[in-house]
């Protein structure tokens, strides 16, 4: 067993707190890979479900008190707003096309933003959830001289979905600014529900068994959540660093949509290979049902899992 240390994370504290952090780390770099769920039949339809409201503000001065990352930059926000701290996240549509997803990030003086820092090595993470959590994409766009950003994504079903970036840049007093930002958009055609896939303690990717021990889990608490990777019977142990971790695990809740982004503890991988083993501090901001999507690779090839939870 590979152990690990305490390390960053994003994390999402309560609804009345609405607020959200995660300290940047990496070196700068930006790619274009993408990352989908294995099986996903990203064709299938569905339909939002009524609670997906138009993006709203984002009050920054909702952070945690107490909540002490040194000089880590903070993320605020829950996670759903279009705009906070004076940035928003500005699209041409509101629909997802076929070549990709086009937006700027607009600072306080109406500008593009065309500063950013890495953050697990890139400089912008982009995500596309379905809005029933059936459909997951992550991916590094390109950004433009002009401040375009570019996300290569896959071909999106019709339905509604959600669109996530996440990135640092600089404030006018130098200091970093951490945010997330996301919009509301959607995918031309009729749309059927999905069904949320029922509550489970594992799943299965590419023919690896994922395990998942969320046993001490509570909302708005700060608890160990560990993972286990295997492949026929047996663990593995050739996790390859993917984003400078062992594994990169986003979680999104039932309902609202409201994001969590954790790390495994041990921070930056500094060996060739990890595993089986995987300890995440994770701390979900309410009761209910969490969609987790834990990515991972081996032998070059990316590999995402996900996994319905219960949490109290």
């Amino acid at each position: 067993m590979r152990s690990f240390k305490r390390v960053r994370t994003l994390t999402l504290i309560p609804a009345v707190a609405g607020a959200l952090f995660l300290a940047g780390c990496g070196s700068s770099s930006s790619g274009t890979d993408h990352s989908s769920m294995p099986g996903m039949d990203m064709n299938s339809s569905t339909t939002a479900p009524s609670s997906q409201g138009s993006s709203m503000s984002s009050d920054p001065s909702h952070a945690m008190p107490g909540m002490d990352h040194g000089n880590e930059p903070m993320y605020t926000g829950d996670g759903l707003a279009a705009s906070a701290q004076g940035y928003t996240l500005a699209t041409s549509a509101d629909s997802v096309a076929a070549d990709g997803f086009r937006f700027q990030i607009t600072g306080p003086d109406g500008k593009p933003v065309t500063a950013f820092e890495p953050e697990q090595s890139k400089l912008m993470h982009f995500y596309l959830v379905r809005s029933d959590l059936t459909g997951f994409q992550h991916v590094h766009p390109t950004m433009g001289a002009d401040g375009t950003w570019t996300a290569p994504i896959k071909a999106a079903g019709p339905g509604t979905y959600r669109a996530y970036t996440q990135f640092i840049t600089k404030g006018a007093d130098g200091k970093p600014v951490a945010l997330v930002l996301s919009k509301q958009v959607s995918s031309p055609g009729t749309a059927a529900d999905r069904p949320l896939p029922a509550a489970a303690a594992a799943a299965e990717a590419d023919g690896y068994t994922v395990t998942v021990d969320a046993s001490k889990l509570m909302a708005g608490m700060a608890m160990p959540l560990k993972v286990s990777i295997a492949k026929d019977g047996k663990p593995v142990t050739d996790l390859e660093p993917y984003l400078e971790t062992y594994a990169h695990l986003t979680a999104f809740h039932a309902g609202d949509l409201a994001m969590a982004h954790l790390h495994p503890e041990g921070g930056t991988a500094t060996t060739p290979n990890g595993g089986p083993d995987l300890e995440f501090e994770a701390t979900l901001p309410k009761a209910g049902q969490w969609r987790m999507f834990l990515q991972f690779q081996t032998g070059g090839t990316l590999h995402t899992a996900a996994v319905t939870l219960n949490v109290g």
